[in-house]
């Protein structure tokens, strides 16, 4: 019997935690920041921190939720998206914003691969569409996180979006308590540090030992790049171009829109054939789209281009959330999320550093264009190195 109710309770969870955090983070962050007085270059490492932080801890956490009960570890992470928003109101300089933005990044890094990881051990042989299903919910957040934290910031400024914030983590906190707890495992012993080391570090050569993983890992990465370029320099590109706060929180609603809705049906194609060429034609998409947007002032044609891009991640994430829980041995789900997201907030890091230095060099269109062409080598090179690799059996 599937846990159904679980599952609903989960994807609620996600839904609420992910609303607070794109309420916060797009495009109201890079709003503040620039309101702060901080350079293209300061934007991105601003929104890059947050992701600094899952950087050093998704994998830990991934390991040891492979040993220890992931249910417990995962309050950490879904206080860590409640308790943060109730003090940017006080934020008056960059220093303390970056600090903030590092402790917020708490919440995706003891989260997420957790969470990933008890979907994935809940749907063993519909595992993209259960995880289409699951990083939708996600993406709602997305879609109405920054519509809503646009419409605010420009209506009423940025205090009441973090403090609305923060009441929908405390939401999600009400749901997660709501998730029937999980039976304690009979085969599991009780763990000590000398004990809990072995274990972790099994797992971590498990997962590191299969290029598989890291190259499906590194697509995310690279599909990250793209994403942190527009969370940090579409709002700064749309004000440039003379559209307001509401106007550009409408951007990123609508590219979470497409992938809200895409990707349910796109895991069940990646269950039903190989997940692979999904991946590699889902991350040229995302570049292309990424190359355009600074040749295209019209609004109507941004939407459109903003709606293909969520489209083109939709279609990675499915297929690349899936993969690597294929991949992973039954014991390194954890592992393997883990890993995953830590290579994934490498480029969610590195993209917005590294788009802010070119754009700060070379301007919106050098600085999109070069992001563009690092994801379509990635899929190029992704490609290659998967032909003749069939989709693995479920474990």
């Amino acid at each position: 019997m599937k846990p159904t109710r679980s599952f609903v309770y989960l994807c609620l969870v996600g839904l609420c935690c992910f609303i607070s955090y794109d309420m916060v983070r797009r495009p109201t962050l890079a709003l503040l920041a620039d309101s702060l007085g901080a350079s293209p270059l300061m934007v991105g490492m601003v929104v890059a921190l947050s992701t600094v932080t899952g950087i050093f801890l998704k994998l830990p956490m991934g390991l040891l939720s492979d040993v220890l009960n992931r249910q417990r570890l995962m309050i950490g992470g879904v206080l860590a998206f409640a308790i943060p928003p109730f003090f940017y109101p006080f934020i008056s300089d960059l220093s303390t914003l970056g600090i903030l933005r590092l402790i917020h990044g708490l919440a995706t890094a003891m989260f997420t691969p957790l969470a990933l990881a008890m979907v994935a051990e809940w749907f063993v042989q519909r595992r993209g569409e259960a995880f289409g299903w699951y990083t939708s919910a996600t993406q709602g957040g997305g879609l109405l996180g920054p519509m809503i934290g646009g419409v605010i910031v420009y209506q009423f400024g940025f205090s009441p979006v973090f403090l609305l914030a923060g009441v929908f983590g405390l939401l999600a906190v009400l749901f997660f308590w709501m998730i029937p707890v999980s039976p304690p495992v009979s085969h599991v012993p009780e763990h000590s540090l000398t004990t809990l080391w072995p274990e972790m570090r099994d797992g971590l050569r498990r997962v590191c030992q299969s290029p598989p993983i890291l190259m499906t890992s590194l697509v995310e990465a690279a599909k990250m790049v793209g994403n942190g370029t527009l969370m940090a320099f579409l709002p700064l590109y749309g004000l440039f171009i003379g559209l307001n706060a509401a106007e550009i929180g409408m951007l990123f609603g609508v590219q979470a829109l497409t992938s809200f809705v895409s990707k349910p049906f796109m895991g069940r194609v990646s269950d039903r054939g190989s997940r692979q060429p999904l991946i590699v034609s889902g991350l040229c998409l995302c570049g292309l789209m990424v190359m355009l947007i600074p040749h295209i002032q019209g609004y109507v044609i941004l939407l459109l281009v903003a709606g293909a891009f969520g489209f083109g991640e939709a279609v990675v994430t499915s297929s690349t959330t899936a993969l690597v829980a294929d991949l992973s041995q039954g014991k390194g789900l954890g592992a393997g999320m883990g890993l995953r997201g830590t290579i994934m907030d490498m480029g969610h890091a590195g993209g917005p550093l590294l788009a802010g230095l070119l754009i700060d060099q070379l301007g919106y269109g050098g600085g999109f264009f070069f992001i563009g062409i690092i994801l379509l080598i990635t899929a190029t090179y992704f490609g290659i190195m998967m032909i003749g690799i069939k989709k693995p059996a479920m474990l």
